[in-house]
């Protein structure tokens, strides 16, 4: 199967909403990681990403101007002590952490997840784990076509990562009113032999101009550890 050429994919979209890439290096040496969010009310795109000692939060740009954090505020990204690495487009992240650290797996957090309250969107939650070794998972909590009472957990596992190649997930099918769910399995995608720098810039660049909100991009050596990080935020 081709490859997708993630920037053009993007470019494609108005509207993906919240976004998670995950991938392996051309020369298989690094885990690329890449978490975007998109806002069309004043309320979502008054944010940015702040790093922390562990990863990075959202808050609000003015806070003056927040006037529902329930939804949008969190940590998109926590840096376990093992090495892992959770990123997701919600408070889940906690959830996966604390139940890590509990001794389960990021699946069983999940099970204890749904879907966001937003009706009629019921926006999905996306989750993404990164393993030390580079090998990674994701997954996608969704409402059954808009129905609030039934939730559909999926969960892609990609051990052994193929050099070069990454898989991409997002939370809205297209750019229309209600918003409808991410359909089918994360799409495969190129990921570049460039730094977090490069690949940031060509993300962002890719991002509808009037929707784009902030950018995270990590890319994690698999044999040291080490991660080279850049946020871009619309403000500040």
């Amino acid at each position: 199967m081709k490859l997708l050429d993630l920037e053009q994919y993007l470019a494609q979209h108005t509207y993906p909403g919240r976004g998670i890439a995950l991938g392996r290096t051309p020369d298989s040496n690094k885990v690329a990681v890449a978490y975007f969010i998109m806002g069309r009310s004043e309320n979502s795109r008054n944010r940015i990403f702040e790093e922390t000692e562990d990863g990075i939060r959202t808050r609000a740009f003015d806070e003056s101007k927040m006037t529902d954090p329930s939804l949008i505020i969190y940590h998109p990204v926590r840096i376990l002590e093992n090495g892992m690495t959770v990123v997701t487009n919600g408070d889940q992240t906690d959830t996966i952490r604390d139940h890590i650290l509990d001794g389960h797996c990021y699946r069983h957090a999940l099970n204890t997840r749904a879907f966001e309250p937003d009706g009629p969107n019921f926006t999905p939650r996306i989750s993404g784990v990164v393993k030390p070794d580079g090998n990674y998972n994701l997954s996608i909590l969704k409402s059954l076509d808009g129905d609030p009472d039934c939730c559909c957990r999926y969960f892609f596992e990609y051990d052994h990562a193929a050099p070069g190649v990454g898989h991409f997930i997002h939370t809205y099918q297209e750019d229309v009113n209600p918003l409808p769910s991410f359909e089918g399995e994360p799409r495969r995608v190129a990921i570049p032999q460039a730094s977090a720098h490069e690949w940031a810039q060509q993300l962002w660049a890719s991002l509808n101009a009037d929707n784009k909100v902030s950018l995270y991009v990590s890319m994690i050596d698999v044999h040291t550890g080490s991660r080279d990080s850049v946020i871009i935020n619309k403000h500040g």
